[in-house]
């Protein structure tokens, strides 16, 4: 491998070089294992920091901020303690330096604001979302683990997917002004289930609809398959009805890359002939269903076609005048920003906006980062999802020579990652505990199939069939 990117995606980094001589690794773990022997709690401590990571998920589409916080500090409550009474391998990973880097460059961002103070509020936010990191990559290395996990959301999703859907056939009043007035796809009802806005729900819905596509892969026995395409078509249908253009992205991203992933996970099985054709196949079927999804159904063509109206479509002509406002924000503190979260973001935007259009965040994730923390915290950010992604595709390779069933999760993951990221491009949504959650959630999956350059052999690989 070239040197500069053997550098930049870590392979060659040793968690084990670090872990021998780290001063602050033999400090903090394993302080307190002779007392986790001895304690039957911790005997289950695996599954318990599982059900705390679980009971996130289960609340966070539901109820207010404040509990899913409480909750969050509990991941990280229960993370210290696993730490303090590790008598195992810590399982530090690339992708938790990089995590670690730009929580760094953020708390730097937070010390050098312009309002330390308010800054705070948003570093303390983003201490949480990254304890439940620490705390998921580190529970469900265990496959049966990672398996609950993904299942307790899908049925989560599937609960507000039900809901949203009972919203489109009862009908649903507006809570805001979502789609331009004057569009013809104004009058449509659009679904937003539990989480009161439709671009939120769509949003939530992406990594649903990924990981419930990965079930029917995943899940052997016929009734959990079923149940888990009744879930990608419920989730799916619930998405579409949201109306909500960034969630219609994400969809089609999230699909189109899972639906490569598994042209290349059976690429083996396909004839010698038709090896070449799989992929650019799949590329032009994509295309395909996408022209002809625009080209049939009306409502789809006039929410695509009011992505490309520029300022001729109201929420086109509010996103534009707040990036506008934004990258000035930029310009002025361009190295590591304002500091992190939306409430300092309210105090200075203002400053900055153009007359009628105040809003809440930066409606773009990439944008949000940067006036946050700056250039600096865009690399580190970037770098993150650089080192997310290779390492989950050099996993993924792993989990394909030994055909470990194991694969479709890490497959739907990284697909949902790519359509989170994809949709969040263009809303604002992604900040949102909803949706924060899931977001490092997947990137606490993808850790846990971190193996080192020498693994131990795995115990029990859950297999499938050629």
């Amino acid at each position: 491998m070239n040197p500069l990117l053997t550098s930049l995606t870590l392979s060659e980094w040793s968690p084990d070089r670090w872990q021998r001589s780290s001063l602050l690794y033999r400090l903090a773990v394993g302080r307190l294992k002779q007392w986790r022997s001895d304690s039957l709690l911790m005997s289950a401590s695996e599954p318990l920091g599982m059900a705390i990571v679980a009971s996130v998920l289960v609340v966070a589409p539901f109820v207010s901020t404040s509990l899913v916080g409480v909750l969050l500090f509990c991941c990280i409550a229960f993370f210290g303690l696993l730490t303090l009474t590790d008598n195992t391998r810590f399982g530090l990973t690339p992708i938790h330096t990089l995590v670690m880097l730009y929580w760094a460059v953020s708390s730097l961002a937070m010390g050098l604001s312009p309002m330390p103070r308010v800054a705070f509020s948003g570093w303390t936010k983003l201490t949480l979302y990254i304890g439940l990191f620490f705390l998921a990559a580190r529970v469900l290395r265990r496959s049966r683990l990672r398996a609950w996990a993904i299942g307790v959301f899908l049925l989560v999703a599937l609960i507000t997917s039900v809901h949203g859907i009972q919203q489109s056939i009862v009908g649903v009043e507006a809570l805001a002004t979502w789609t331009d007035p004057t569009s013809s796809s104004a009058e449509s009802t659009r679904i937003y289930s539990y989480l009161g806005n439709p671009n939120l729900f769509a949003g939530y819905l992406v990594p649903a609809v990924g990981l419930s596509a990965a079930a029917c892969f995943a899940w052997q026995r016929w009734m959990p398959k079923l149940l888990a395409i009744v879930m990608l078509l419920v989730n799916t249908s619930a998405l579409v009805m949201t109306y909500s253009r960034g969630g219609w992205i994400g969809l089609v991203v999230g699909g189109f890359v899972f639906t490569l992933l598994l042209v290349w996970w059976w690429s083996d099985h396909l004839p010698s002939r038709l090896r070449p054709w799989a992929l650019p196949g799949v590329v032009g079927l994509s295309v395909a269903t996408v022209l002809l999804a625009v080209a049939i159904v009306p409502p789809i063509r006039d929410r695509v076609a009011s992505m490309f109206a520029g300022r001729g479509d109201s929420s086109n002509n509010f996103r534009i005048n707040v990036w506008a406002a934004v990258i000035d924000m930029i310009r002025d503190r361009p190295i590591l920003g304002i500091g992190p979260g939306n409430s300092i973001f309210n105090k200075i935007y203002p400053l900055y906006m153009r007359p009628r259009f105040s809003a809440l965040s930066a409606y773009s994730v990439l944008l949000e980062v940067t006036v946050e923390a700056g250039i600096v915290g865009l690399f580190s950010f970037l770098w993150l999802l650089f080192v997310t992604t290779y390492q989950g595709l050099t996993q993924l390779k792993r989990l394909r020579m030994n055909r470990q069933a194991d694969g479709f999760w890490l497959m739907a993951t990284l697909a949902s990652g790519a359509g989170l990221m994809a949709h969040g491009l263009f809303d604002t949504v992604f900040y949102r505990p909803a949706i924060q959650t899931l977001w490092w959630l997947l990137l606490a999956i993808v850790a846990s199939f971190y193996v080192p350059h020498s693994p131990e052999p795995e115990s029990s690989p859950a297999t499938i069939a050629g």
